[in-house]
């Protein structure tokens, strides 16, 4: 598409969103004919409106292989802005994702809490994260109020979701996975061996669920 088809389209369609379009085909290719739970936050909540979000909002799908995989809208460019077309990146360059073993959406509440703080952090502090960085917590359950070993994460591409070119620029999935404690502390002392943690805990776990009842570690 060259920008004046863009501009075209745009003028015609006061409520395309060509970034979103570009996310949800990825996702309908991965869960078809599944329409995910969605999560949006109102327009008065938004940080462009003086709000404190900074995400436009969540879906969450059912996979068929046992767990709920969560994903965020608005770290990278949703709508029509002609100065972000033909860009290199779309925004950040990126959405988060996370695999929770949980029964029911009601129990991913508490990550889609912890997603909307990761994109406070990045949008307020000027700081992206990339596949094979850590994040660490105070030491406690990622599950603030339920009792876990898993008190960190790590950032992994989606091990299903591949990244796409849109109009804004590229866009990737990014994975975010629980972490213990210990194996955190490794990571901190040789941060090279998160792909040995990676490699260890794919082969009990290949799509890289984030289970908060794990306590076994993997370094």
């Amino acid at each position: 598409m060259i920008l004046e088809e863009y501009k075209k389209r745009a003028s015609e369609q006061e409520d395309w969103a060509p970034g979103w379009e570009a996310i949800d085909e990825i996702f309908d290719k991965l869960y078809p004919n599944q329409k995910p739970l969605h999560y949006g936050t109102t327009f008065h909540e938004r940080s462009i409106f003086g709000g404190d979000q900074y995400l436009d909002g969540y879906s969450i799908y059912q996979s068929p292989n046992g767990y709920k995989h969560l994903l965020t809208y608005g770290m990278t460019e949703l709508y029509t802005d002609e100065e972000a077309f033909g860009g290199k990146w779309s925004r950040w360059g990126y959405e988060m994702t996370i695999k929770l073993k949980e029964d029911s959406n009601e129990d991913c509440m508490w990550a889609i809490d912890m997603l909307s703080n990761l994109a406070r952090y990045t949008c307020t502090q000027k700081r992206f994260f990339e596949p094979m960085q850590f994040v660490a917590g105070n030491g406690t359950s990622l599950h603030i109020g339920v009792e876990s070993a898993i008190t960190a994460l790590l950032v992994v591409s989606d091990t299903e979701a591949e990244g796409i070119d849109t109009v804004h620029g590229r866009v990737n999935f990014i994975q975010l996975v629980g972490i213990t404690q210990q194996e955190l502390e490794v990571l901190k002392e040789d941060y090279t061996k998160a792909e040995v943690l990676v490699k260890n805990m794919k082969k009990d776990n290949p799509y890289l669920i984030t289970d908060m009842k794990r306590i076994k570690s993997y370094l």
